[in-house]
């Protein structure tokens, strides 16, 4: 069963068509998960409880073809309220969960992203980890794909200028 015929399923009610396409999109999840949560444990809490969210409202799903952007765009809005969350729960004196890599690239890498809205690290995640297209980046966010273009643009104009000077990174 492909993708788009395992969402049609899907959407119709078809547990097992559900089953199959969450199979298929398991390991994109999962990336996106673990480039938000840091570590394994959260990354996996998220898959679970993206597919819930996703099992759930899978009627709503309008395009099949649009399913994988769909699932991405449940797990980065559960992971960005876990994230959430936890800056409460830091500010409030209490310690946050975070692992520590001693990869010094990631860290610089981490710092730079950091520096950025929650909407331009989204469309960072999205691009470049998930290897999401320009067009369906524009279809989930419901903007045109100019939009996203000149958007994407100046989020990578933000990160060269983080990097410059430190002469590790010559072009991002």
């Amino acid at each position: 069963m492909d993708e788009i015929e395992a969402a049609r399923k899907a959407i119709q009610g078809d547990e097992e068509a559900f089953v199959a396409l969450m199979h298929i999109h398991k390991e994109a999840l999962l990336r996106t998960a673990l480039a938000f949560q840091k570590n394994d444990h959260d990354a996996l809490e998220a898959l679970q409880e993206t597919t819930y969210r996703a099992f759930k409202k899978i009627h709503t799903l309008r395009e099949p073809a649009y399913a994988k952007t769909w699932l991405i765009r449940i797990m980065i809005n559960y992971c960005q309220d876990q994230l959430k969350r936890d800056r409460r729960y830091a500010r409030n004196g209490e310690a946050a969960d975070s692992s520590v890599s001693d990869d010094l690239a990631l860290l610089e890498l981490q710092d730079a992203l950091s520096t950025l809205s929650p909407a331009e690290q989204q469309l960072i995640y999205m691009k470049y980890f998930q290897g999401v297209k320009i067009k369906d980046i524009a279809a989930i966010e419901k903007i045109p794909e100019g939009t996203v273009k000149s958007r994407l643009h100046k989020t990578l104009r933000r990160l060269r200028s983080h990097f410059e000077g430190k002469g590790e990174i010559d072009h991002v």
